[in-house]
């Protein structure tokens, strides 16, 4: 079974700039657990079948006009039904005064009841947008992420292969530093992962004979960076004599994490191998790839039409 993840409402509400009109004797302790939300047009007519009262409600300008049309009476009989299920929250948006209704009916039935500014269609972008970030499956994996070129470059390897020291190199060359040695990873959908670190060890770098150091205070804000896509994982593994390592490019590895399948190449390190230049031209690499342009495939295509020309 997918494990399920939440967010405090009262994180929700902070993020977003709601104006609390109301909370529940458990507003602290409220989690959201669906990045879904409901406008409910629908429940406010009296139609519930497949309705989910743990979705935040948003109600705009479509709702509140639909509700002026009723009497004060027929409005806290509907107000009535729909606060009688345990609804996360309901959202008045456009910075439009409550029906008095509404406000009383929550009193009654301990809801929480939030004003926005924002338009509808604006509020609920950007709201879905934030909890499926707050909500997404994630992972934490040992590696070091940096972003190259603005490619997010997962580096994975064993204890002591040269990751750290690897990403101190491209730090100097004016990469960003994402994270190390614990890489925390979330899918935010079908084909996006976003690599962070660990709130406690964000921008600490561990350098075997050195010591912890913090990145940021180092080299500066200009050297780290929060979150970034990954886009390329880089597996670094000691050299071994006599293993067909790939010298062309034409085969393609992946890593799948998460459910989403990740471009992937190994790099064999050995001293005398200067990695930082090496993870620079994968970053490249692969850039140009998703770009349509595979440099290996090209030569193979071109070697291809020179000996059905007669070339060589």
């Amino acid at each position: 079974m997918a494990q399920s993840y939440s967010v405090s409402l009262r994180t929700v509400a902070e993020e977003q700039g709601f104006l609390l009109l109301h909370t529940s004797s458990d507003y602290e302790e409220a989690q959201i657990y669906t990045a879904d939300v409901n406008r409910p047009g629908l429940q406010l007519a009296g139609y519930y079948d497949y309705f989910d009262p743990r979705r935040l409600q948003i109600i705009g300008r479509v709702e509140t006009t639909y509700m002026e049309r009723f009497s004060s009476e027929d409005r806290r009989a509907q107000f009535e039904a729909f606060m009688k299920h345990p609804i996360a929250g309901l959202v008045i948006c456009h910075d439009m005064d409550p029906f008095p209704e509404c406000m009383e009916m929550a009193e009654k039935y301990d809801r929480n009841v939030f004003l926005a500014r924002e338009d509808t269609s604006t509020l609920m972008s950007r709201l879905i947008a934030s909890l499926s970030a707050h909500l997404a499956p994630r992972i934490t994996r040992h590696g070091v992420l940096v972003e190259v070129f603005g490619e997010g470059v997962l580096i994975t390897g064993d204890s002591g292969v040269g990751k750290s020291e690897t990403a101190l190199e491209l730090i100097k060359r004016g990469h960003r530093l994402v994270a190390d040695d614990a890489v925390e990873i979330r899918r935010t959908d079908r084909q996006t992962l976003i690599g962070s670190a660990p709130e406690m060890i964000r921008y600490y770098m561990e350098l075997r004979g050195i010591g912890v150091i913090n990145a940021r205070q180092i080299y500066g804000v200009g050297a780290v960076k929060p979150d970034s896509r990954i886009d390329l994982v880089v597996h670094m593994e000691p050299w071994e004599e006599g293993r067909p390592y790939d010298r062309l490019g034409l085969s393609s590895d992946t890593q799948e994490i998460l459910g989403v399948s990740v471009p992937k190449v190994t790099i064999p390190v050995r001293p005398g191998r200067n990695l930082a230049v090496i993870l620079e031209l994968a970053a490249m690499n692969n850039r140009q790839k998703n770009m349509g342009y595979n440099a290996a495939q090209a030569l193979a295509d071109e070697h291809d039409r020179m000996i059905n020309n007669g070339g060589f």
